[in-house]
């Protein structure tokens, strides 16, 4: 009976974490894997449901499941790839009680098994984890992400990974079915390490585009030519020439702002990401006035009218700064008037 299992195991990939990235990955991943068998396992069963709908109607014949717990994943998957929203989700699918080490720990044969970890979460953390999953015999490598929604969808994104050199190579070909740019960045916790400083600078960016864009229209600019002119100049960046907060801005591009700030990444996201950044930034005693400024900034804009800003594209800052701009503006009248 073990070995039929050990068979079936060693021809299946497990998938935990279906979130808009997640489906995204896993419906890529399971689409350019002809002859294998795969499980799939979310905290939401209906989304779940949802995925192994999706993708029999692609491939009528697929072989797919769906599991109950990390663990039942973990038993029957040789790869298992984890893509959650943050620190205690990774505890709780690695460490909890019916979580992938749990399961690591009944096989006979840990040390076939792969975890790959796409969630962005704190690297001492994910080095803990990587650690925990290197003592029961099995490999683990950290690849966080980076091109969004969009280029999950497209199987375009860029992974970032962290590990030693033989993880890397076993799990690139599997990171080339979702990704077009695979990057070995160094040991565990290192593709982390590099997501959590690229979001730094695109966070901060990102409202030093809304703050220019704002006051170029106070100074009667068109936006459209604005954007021309620092997209083609030391001005440019990707939060100005692809997630520009503008409508108008980019008559050539559609982004979260042409859709009311609908789709894209989360302010909430990014709000985390900044505070991952900034725990880092503490224990590595490195300084980082303009990341903890806007942090700050990003904190508001989520709480701001309710939360109402919170899951829309962060790129909304600037129709934050409108907001508050008008508000203040109208108490200034009031205090005229009085």
């Amino acid at each position: 009976m073990a070995a039929p299992a050990q068979v079936l195991r060693s021809r299946t990939l497990g998938f935990i974490g279906l979130g808009r990235m997640g489906f995204e990955m896993a419906r890529n991943l399971f689409t350019k894997q002809p002859g294998a068998s795969f499980v799939v396992c979310d905290a939401n069963q209906t989304a779940a449901q949802a995925f192994v709908s999706q993708l029999t109607s692609l491939q009528p014949h697929a072989k797919i499941s769906v599991a109950s717990t990390p663990a039942e994943v973990a038993l029957a998957s040789q790869v298992v790839i984890t893509m959650v929203p943050s620190t205690p989700q990774v505890a709780e699918v690695y460490t909890g009680a019916s979580g992938i080490l749990s399961a690591l720990r009944e096989l006979r044969e840990p040390r076939e098994t792969l975890c790959i970890d796409s969630t962005t979460l704190d690297v001492d953390y994910a080095r803990q984890v990587a650690s925990l999953v290197t003592e029961v015999g099995a490999t683990m490598v950290d690849a966080p992400v980076s091109g969004g929604v969009a280029g999950a969808a497209a199987g375009t994104l860029s992974f970032l990974v962290g590990g030693t050199q033989p993880a890397f190579r076993q799990a690139e070909p599997l990171l080339a079915s979702m990704g077009k740019r695979i990057i070995h960045c160094g040991p565990s916790g290192s593709g982390l390490a590099a997501k959590i400083c690229n979001n730094l600078m695109l966070g901060v960016q990102q409202i030093a585009t809304a703050e220019a864009m704002l006051l170029g229209e106070e100074l009667g600019l068109d936006p459209a030519v604005l954007a021309s002119v620092v997209n083609s100049s030391t001005g440019a960046c990707w939060a100005s020439s692809v997630n520009n907060p503008v409508p108008g801005a980019l008559p050539d591009k559609e982004p979260p702002c042409t859709r009311d700030f609908e789709g894209g990444f989360a302010a909430a996201l990014m709000l985390k990401d900044m505070n991952l950044a900034s725990q880092a930034a503490v224990a590595a005693d490195s300084p980082m006035p303009l990341g903890e400024a806007a942090k700050f900034l990003y904190e508001e804009v989520v709480k701001h009218d309710g939360g109402r800003l919170a899951r829309k594209d962060f790129s909304v800052v600037y129709q934050f700064l409108r907001e508050v701009n008008a508000e203040a503006g109208v108490e200034e009248d009031v205090d005229d008037v009085q």
